[in-house]
């Protein structure tokens, strides 16, 4: 304590004297040198610090280049693989437009048999319209054969709806192969054995579509043998039918009504037809427009891929109608053909005025669908309401 003084006077004085008398700075710095490095160490401490510093940048800078080469070479060696993977995806491209192309061959093929079809139904309602007048002379035969034609219509009835069936169900193979696609792409390499062997087996159903038409074709050349072997028949009973012919009158009216109800509904059957017909009587008879429009769909927002889309269009005026006009129509076909109303209506910036569907075969289901969406279905004849559109 009582060195404190001293203390606080040297604290006080000690920076003036160093400053005034430098035989004494002298001093201090040789007593206390132990205490810490002198100039020249602390100078060559530093130099060999930046010796260091420049050294390690050397080698840093060194092992940058040798880095920036590798990846010059990694790079190099991804573009080519990048490029090889190209080849390859338009290699497959290619592969796809040549069974795209023979896929687009057989619906024409298929298409041209539906027309033939048709033309075998005209030619059958011409055949049911000369069957008419027969019906006027014959009752005593007529509860038997009515039987009989109505098992054949219910059995014909089943195998369409099968084969509306089996349509549908292709196309919802079709949707989770085209969502299975998108999915896999970094995979598509290991998966081309097994495309092409789904691509084989889309052909041998294709080979048995065909084989149930021509099984179809067999029926229908069946049923013609017995119905010439029924008016051979009617021919020989001409005599005894005459005798009952105005008490068949009356019923033959209903027959007859009934008959032209199932042509109507058959007749419809054959798309093209009707659209052309449909153009013909609106454009020529009242001057409406009637198109059909074919439109890309890049985002893919119908069929939740990217496809064409395809419209009937009738414009008069200011009024909007679309159209689809298809030989059946599913639950999923009510959802495809609103979700095409919509896409028509945000690419166009315009409302529909009306949203109708024309089939002569709609399920039921379909047609609840159809009643909460707002579209209006004309099916067969049974389903028309005189003075307001089917529900």
């Amino acid at each position: 304590m009582e060195n404190e003084p001293i203390i606080e006077l040297i604290r006080r004085e000690l920076p003036g004297i160093l400053q005034r008398h430098p035989e004494v700075r002298d001093w201090v710095l040789r007593l206390t040198r132990d205490q810490y490095a002198d100039k020249e160490e602390t100078e060559s401490r530093f130099d060999r610090l930046l010796e260091e510093l420049r050294r390690d940048r050397e080698e840093n800078a060194r092992k940058w280049d040798e880095q920036n080469r590798r990846w010059e070479e990694q790079n190099r060696e991804l573009n080519r693989k990048w490029e090889e993977q190209n080849r390859r995806w338009e290699e497959h491209n290619r592969e796809l437009n040549r069974k795209w192309e023979e896929q687009n061959r057989k619906w024409n093929e298929q298409n041209r048999r539906w027309e033939e079809q048709a033309r075998m139904w005209d030619e059958q309602n011409r055949r049911w319209e000369e069957q008419a007048r027969m019906w006027e002379e014959q009752n005593r035969r007529w509860e038997e054969q009515n039987r009989e034609l109505n098992r054949k219509w219910e059995e014909q009835n089943r195998r369409w709806e099968e084969q509306a069936r089996m349509w549908e169900e292709q196309n919802r193979r079709w949707e989770e192969q085209n969502r299975e696609l998108n999915r896999k792409w970094e995979e598509q390499n290991r998966k081309w054995d097994e495309q092409n062997r789904r691509w084989e087996e889309q052909a041998r159903m294709w080979d048995e579509q065909n084989r149930r038409w021509e099984e179809q074709a067999r029926m229908w050349d069946e049923q013609n043998r017995r119905w010439e072997e029924q008016n051979r028949k009617w021919d020989t009973n001409q005599k005894t039918i005459n005798e009952i012919l105005e008490t068949l009158k009356a019923q033959a009216q209903k027959h007859e009504s009934s008959i032209g109800a199932l042509g109507a509904r058959w007749g419809l059957t054959s798309e093209a037809s009707f659209r052309n017909g449909l153009r013909a009587i609106l454009e020529k008879s009242f001057g409406v427009q009637v198109r059909s429009v074919t439109e890309y769909d890049e985002r893919g927002e119908v069929f939740e891929h990217p496809d064409q889309v395809e419209l009937d269009v009738v414009v008069h005026d200011d009024v909007l109608i679309l159209c689809e006009i298809k030989s059946s129509m599913s639950k999923s076909d009510m959802y495809a053909f609103e979700r095409k109303v919509r896409f028509y209506e945000k690419r166009h910036q315009r409302k529909a005025s009306r949203k109708l569907v024309i089939s002569p075969m709609v399920d039921d289901r379909a047609r609840q669908v159809a009643q909460r969406l707002g579209i209006e279905v004309y099916s067969y004849a049974n389903d028309v309401k005189p003075g307001k559109p089917s529900e």
